[in-house]
């Protein structure tokens, strides 16, 4: 069903309010925007499928109710895009979630099934790939583009059931709780302008005072984009960021020596980086940012990382569980260099399926060996 009228949404509304679930789905762009482009709204139970035209209304604010009632679980499948722009377009973060893509990595899926994968897998069904290219922000809508995007939800219920009864025989329905509650953190799909710096290109390549100037007009940038709903990279680059900053322009003309920057910036927007830039360099020497040390600075743990890598892989295939959502490689080094506390490996169902094996390979307690060809694992003691 194609829903563009207020009475077909109200109607859909009231039938889907007593479903235990409800698959939802997001068409959208952001080519030519900061802010994703909402183009499409798929929802389902497990008795209809609806497509919503975001185009036909002044806005969606009735289906705030259905994302925020805690007794309909909302399926995701790769859930952060959705959930990003549910939350800019209404204020709210569906809860509770269930992410197919997190659960098959429990069930021996690779860390990012993709849906199609995952629907034959489950389902046994191929999904059609013709309109997976499609324009969504033109209307009308083909019918062929709408049966596409419906198919984005129309599995969603059928693999929930058959996932979570899985992961009930595993005995891990509820390993990924905090996982999926996570998703509905606001904070996840909050950007502040004033740690955009960190994510610069080469800004390793910057003193700390430059650094200063960089945050300044990395912050300005992205408010700007915000503010205009265009890509930040519309503005300037990253690369003429950094470049502006190693020069510590004092004056326009220093500035417009950067190659490209007089003709990206209008007369008004240069300015305005020029204030950021100077601002930046003289801003107080106690307050200039820092980069995190990169690992050559430190110990190498290459090896260690290695051979804790060789356990959770190991574990992983013994329990049919992806190795990426066990330990991150920022996990493992963090262990080999002895930094526990922010560790998700060594919390919760992680630690005792490979968390206390990773310490005890630390700690010289546990050792691994190859028999036959084998990786094995083995008390140290009994290596001795």
């Amino acid at each position: 069903m194609y829903i563009t009228t207020r009475k077909q949404l109200e109607q859909f509304i009231d039938r889907a309010r007593v479903s235990e679930v409800l698959a939802v789905d997001t068409e959208f762009l952001r080519e030519k925007t900061y802010w994703p482009k909402l183009c499409l709204i798929q929802m389902g139970t497990e008795k209809e499928s609806v497509a919503i035209d975001p185009f036909a209304f002044d806005n969606l604010e009735p289906l705030k109710e259905l994302f925020t009632n805690k007794k309909i679980v909302k399926l995701f499948h790769a859930a952060s895009q959705d959930l990003e722009i549910i939350h800019h377009e209404l204020g709210v973060l569906p809860e509770p979630i269930f992410d197919t893509q997190i659960a098959a990595s429990l069930l021996g899926g690779t860390l990012q099934v993709g849906y199609g994968a995952l629907v034959m897998s489950e389902c046994g069904v191929k999904l059609k790939k013709a309109d997976s290219f499609t324009d969504w922000s033109r209307r009308p809508l083909a019918d062929s583009q709408i049966e596409y995007a419906l198919d984005d939800v129309v599995y969603l219920p059928k693999m929930y059931r058959s996932m979570t009864a899985e992961l009930e025989r595993l005995g891990r329905l509820h390993w990924l709780d905090n996982d999926f509650a996570e998703l509905s953190n606001p904070e996840k799909y909050i950007e502040d302008p004033n740690e955009r710096w960190r994510r610069l290109r080469r800004v390793n390549q910057l003193s700390r005072r430059q650094l200063s100037a960089a945050r300044e007009i990395a912050a300005w940038r992205e408010t700007t984009a915000m503010k205009r709903d265009i890509p930040r990279k519309w503005i300037c680059s990253d690369e003429q960021i950094v470049e502006a900053c190693k020069r510590e322009p004092r004056t326009l003309d220093d500035l417009f020596m950067v190659r490209g920057i007089r003709g990206a910036l209008k007369m008004d927007d240069a300015r305005s980086v020029l204030r950021a830039c100077i601002a930046g360099l003289d801003a107080p020497k106690e307050s200039w940012p820092e980069l995190l040390k990169p690992p050559k600075s430190e110990a190498n743990v290459d090896a260690q990382v290695d051979l804790l890598s060789s356990l959770v892989k190991l574990r992983a295939k013994e329990n049919g569980v992806a190795f990426g959502v066990l330990a991150s490689h920022d996990d493992l080094t963090k262990i080999a260099r002895g930094h526990y506390d922010q560790t998700d490996v060594l919390k919760g169902w992680r630690r005792t399926l490979v968390g206390n094996d990773l310490l005890a390979l630390m700690n010289g307690e546990m050792a691994l060996t190859i028999e036959g060809g084998v990786l094995k694992v083995t008390n140290a003691s009994q290596q001795a």
